[in-house]
């Protein structure tokens, strides 16, 4: 005995509606939690960032530089076609050195890099602007794992790393920080 298949495509087509009613709503959560975790994510940084810039010029005074000015909060440097071309964490000046300071929660290798790059771009505007001071590197991390502590060093970047409530800078024996 066989029975008939009763479903009609109206049937069908309602089906189908609940589906894509139910996709549209999945859809608009997974948009939500995403937007969520950059935003966490964002403010991680944001966190590492105030953890830094309080005592980082101390920290750079301690080893002989006698920082006058910080300058917390992304500067731009912009290209003469007037777009963005890099952007710096924190900068530290005073009248013959500036430190451009890059600012990770947890430093990746590519990071590393993305500073290497930004740091040509600084050299090469503030060259074309006429500032001769030495420039140098750092990136600050509130995780650092030793690959990337290594990397970072090797670049002739300083590592600022986060101890308790403060930072600390791990200056090797021997080094000789990268100028740009």
């Amino acid at each position: 005995m066989t029975t008939a298949n009763t479903t009609s495509i109206e049937d069908i087509r309602a089906i189908l509606k609940e589906v894509s009613e139910n996709q549209k709503k999945t859809d608009r959560r997974i948009n939500r939690v995403s937007r969520q975790m950059g935003d966490l994510h964002n403010r991680f940084g944001e966190l590492a960032e105030h953890l830094v810039i309080p005592s980082i010029h101390k920290r750079f005074n301690e080893l002989g530089y006698h920082f006058t000015e910080v300058l917390p909060g992304g500067i731009k440097i912009y290209g003469d076609d007037g777009k963005v071309k890099a952007q710096v964490d924190i900068m530290l000046e005073n009248d013959d050195t500036v430190i451009a300071i890059e600012i990770k929660s947890k430093v990746k290798e590519k990071d590393i890099e993305h500073h290497l790059n930004r740091m040509k771009i600084l050299r090469d505007f503030r060259y074309k602007n006429k500032d001769n001071r030495k420039i140098h590197g750092a990136i600050a991390g509130a995780i650092f794992g030793e690959i990337e502590k290594k990397a970072t060093i090797e670049a002739g970047f300083y590592v600022v790393e986060q101890t308790g409530d403060t930072m600390k800078i791990d200056v090797p024996d021997g080094f000789i920080p990268g100028s740009w």
